[in-house]
C-alpha cells in the first residue's frame, strides 16, 4: 500500500476507534516516561557505584546504590506493568469495536451484498484482521512510547558521560531505521497476501463443515484432504514469509551492534588513555548503550506491526462503509394492514444489472386472506417474488402495494413485522427448542408457546426428548428429523401471528404420517391469512384460491387446477412431471 493510502486509515483509526481512549493512552504514555527514566537511572547509577563503592569504597554508597537499583529496577516493572494493562484494554476495545461494527454490517446489510461474498471471508475480518489492528494499537503504540522515550534518555545519558562516544554510539541509529523501513515494504504485500489467504481458509473450512455428508457419500475425502493441504501450505508459507521478514531485523541489528560495541572499546580506550574518560563513565556508558540496543531494535520493526495493522484495516473499514441498498426513505411511514392484499405492478428486477432479467414487467395480484400459489419450473422467478415481498431485494422498476400502500413508501420494520416466512431451506439455531420458537417473538410466554408447540404437531416430538422444549437441537437443528424441524418452522411462524404467509414448499418427501402433520399445522397456520406459496404437492395446489403459472420471469398463466388444466399446456406439462401428488 502507499504510504498516502496508509495515511488516510491511520488518521481514520485514530479519530473513529482510537481518541476516545485517549485519556487511557496518556496515562501509558506518563508511565512510559517513568520506564524510561528508570532505565536510565539504572545505567547512571553505574557511574557512582563504581567510583564511590569500588574505587573509593565509600561506606554509605556501598548500601545506598543497591537500594536505589532495587528501586529503578521496581519503578520500572511496575510502570510497564500498569502501562501495558491500559494499553491492552485500548487495543481489545478498538478490536471490539470493529467486530461490533462488522458483525452489525452483516446482521443489517442488503441480502444481495451478503450473496455476493463469502461468509468465511467475514469471518477472517472478525478473527484474523481485527487481531491485526489490536496489536498495532497495544503493542505497537505502546513499544512506540515506551522505546521512544527510552532511546531517547539513554542517549541523553550517553551525552552526558561523554559527546564523543554518544556521536560515535547513533551512528548506527539511521542505518537501523533504513533497514527498517525497507523490511516494511516487503511485509505490507505479505500480510495483505496472508489476510485473503485467511479468508480462503475460513471459507473453505465453512465448506467442509456443511458439505460433510456429501464429502462423505461420494468419497471426496482424500480430494477435499488435499485442497485443504494446498490452502493450509499457501497460508503457512506466507505467514513463514512473514515472520522470516520480521525476525530478518535480528541479524542485521546483532551485527550492528557488534560493529558498534567494539568500536566502542576500541574508542573508549584510546579516551581513557588519553584521561578524557574514567573507567565509571565507561561502565555507566556501556551499560546505557546496551539498554538501549533492544528499544532502537523494538523500533527498527515498529513499522512492520504498523504495517500488519493498517493492512487489516484496510479490509476491514471498507465492509463497515458498506451502504446497504435496502433503507427507509425519509417520508416512510408505517405499514398498517386490513385484507393484506398484495399488488405487483409492471415490476422489473436482475440479481446483476449485467445479467438478464430475472422477472421481466411482472405485474401480479395476491388476495388478502386467501392463498395463491405460484407454479413454475426452477429458476423461472418463483423465489424471486417471495423474497421481493419482505424487500430482501428491490426491484429495478415497478411498485408493489398492500393494501394500496408502497411498500417502498412504508418503513420496513412495519412491513417485515406483518411477514411470516416459511422455507424449504429450514433455519434453526443452535439453542433450546423453546428459544427456538420464541425467536419469532421475545417476550411470548410459556403457554403462547405451548399453544403453537401444540397447533404445530410440535408438541408430541418435543415431550418424548429429555428435556422437553429446553432441549438443545445442535446447529440448525442437527438433532431434530426433517419433518420436525418443518414443524418448528411452522410454530415460530404461528407465534408471530402476522398478516402474510411466504411458503416456500419443501421438495423433500416425507412418510404419510409426518406430511399429514405438516398440512394440517400449514392449514392452521395459513387460515385467513394472505399467502404466497411456491406450491410443489397437489394438496396446497388444490387448496389455493388461485395459480400463477411462472415462466421465464413472466405470467405465463393464472386461474384454478382446473381450468388451468384445460388452457395451459405448460401446466399441464408441469402438473404431469414435478407436481406431488
Amino acid at each position: 500500500m502507499k504510504f498516502d493510502e496508509l495515511k488516510i486509515i491511520l488518521i481514520r483509526l485514530y479519530k473513529e476507534y482510537v481518541k476516545k481512549h485517549l485519556k487511557k493512552i496518556l496515562i501509558a504514555l506518563v508511565l512510559s516516561l517513568i520506564v524510561a527514566g528508570s532505565t536510565s537511572s539504572i545505567a547512571w547509577l553505574l557511574d557512582p557505584a563504581v567510583k564511590k563503592i569500588f574505587i573509593e569504597q565509600n561506606k554509605v554508597f556501598a548500601w545506598s546504590i543497591p537500594i536505589l537499583i532495587v528501586v529503578a529496577f521496581s519503578s520500572k516493572g511496575l510502570s510497564l506493568y500498569f502501562a501495558r494493562i491500559n494499553i491492552i484494554r485500548v487495543g481489545e476495545e478498538v478490536a471490539g469495536a470493529l467486530q461490533k461494527k462488522v458483525a452489525n454490517n452483516i446482521l443489517t446489510s442488503d441480502i444481495q451484498t451478503l450473496d455476493n461474498r463469502h461468509s468465511g471471508k467475514y469471518i477472517s475480518n472478525i478473527m484474523y484482521d481485527t487481531h491485526q489492528v489490536q496489536n498495532l494499537v497495544s503493542t505497537g503504540v505502546l513499544n512506540l512510547m515506551k522505546d521512544t522515550f527510552s532511546v531517547i534518555a539513554l542517549v541523553s545519558l550517553m551525552f552526558y558521560q561523554n559527546w564523543k562516544l554518544a556521536l560515535f554510539a547513533i551512528l548506527m541509529m539511521p542505518l537501523a531505521a533504513g533497514f527498517a523501513k525497507s523490511l516494511g515494504k516487503r511485509i505490507g504485500k505479505a500480510v495483505g497476501q496472508a489476510g485473503e489467504l485467511s479468508g480462503k481458509l475460513t471459507s473453505f473450512l465453512s465448506e467442509i463443515f456443511k458439505g460433510s455428508k456429501m464429502i462423505r457419500i461420494y468419497q471426496k475425502e482424500d480430494e477435499e484432504s488435499k485442497n485443504a493441504d494446498r490452502i493450509i501450505y499457501d497460508l503457512v508459507e506466507k505467514n513463514i514469509k512473514i515472520n522470516s521478514v520480521l525476525v530478518r531485523a535480528t541479524p542485521i541489528m546483532e551485527t550492528l551492534t557488534g560493529f558498534m560495541i567494539a568500536g566502542f572499546i576500541f574508542f573508549s580506550g584510546k579516551l581513557i588513555a588519553a584521561g578524557e574518560l574514567e573507567v565509571n563513565n565507561f561502565f555507566s556508558f556501556l551499560a546505557a548503550m546496551m539498554l538501549a540496543y533492544q528499544p532502537v531494535r523494538a523500533l527498527s520493526t515498529i513499522n512492520m506491526v504498523a504495517n500488519q495493522g493498517l493492512s487489516a484495516s484496510a479490509r476491514i473499514l471498507p465492509i463497515i462503509d458498506q451502504k446497504n441498498k435496502i433503507t427507509n426513505i425519509l417520508s416512510a411511514k408505517p405499514l398498517t394492514t386490513d385484507k393484506a392484499e398484495i399488488i405487483f405492478n409492471n415490476l422489473n428486477f436482475s440479481y446483476d444489472i449485467e445479467e438478464a432479467k430475472t422477472l421481466k414487467n411482472i405485474s401480479l395480484k395476491f388476495e388478502g386472506g386467501k392463498m395463491t400459489s405460484l407454479v413454475g419450473h426452477s429458476g423461472s422467478g418463483k423465489s424471486t417474488i417471495l423474497n421481493l415481498i419482505p424487500r430482501f431485494y428491490d426491484p429495478e422498476s415497478g411498485d408493489i402495494t398492500i393494501d394500496d400502500q408502497s411498500i417502498y413508501k412504508s418503513t420496513i420494520e412495519s412491513l417485515r413485522n406483518e411477514v411470516s416466512m416459511v422455507s424449504q431451506e429450514t433455519t434453526l439455531f443452535d439453542d433450546t427448542i423453546k428459544n427456538n420458537i420464541k425467536y419469532a417473538k421475545a417476550d411470548a410466554t410459556d403457554e403462547e408457546i405451548q399453544k403453537v408447540a401444540k397447533l404445530s404437531f410440535c408438541e408430541e416430538f418435543i415431550n418424548k426428548l429429555p428435556d422437553k422444549f429446553d432441549t438443545l437441537i445442535g446447529e440448525n437443528g442437527v438433532r431434530l428429523s426433517g419433518g420436525e424441524k418443518q414443524r418448528l418452522s411452522i410454530a415460530r411462524a404461528m407465534l408471530k401471528e402476522s398478516s402474510i404467509i411466504l411458503l416456500d414448499e419443501a421438495t423433500s418427501s416425507l412418510d404419510s404420517e409426518t406430511e399429514t402433520k405438516i398440512q394440517k399445522a400449514l392449514k392452521i397456520l395459513t387460515e385467513n391469512k394472505t399467502t404466497v406459496v411456491i406450491a410443489h404437492r397437489l394438496s396446497t395446489i388444490l387448496n389455493s384460491n388461485n395459480i400463477y403459472v411462472i415462466d421465464n420471469g413472466k405470467v405465463a398463466d393464472s386461474g384454478n387446477h382446473d381450468d388451468l388444466l384445460i388452457k395451459s399446456p405448460l401446466y399441464k406439462n408441469f402438473y404431469e412431471k414435478q407436481i406431488q401428488k
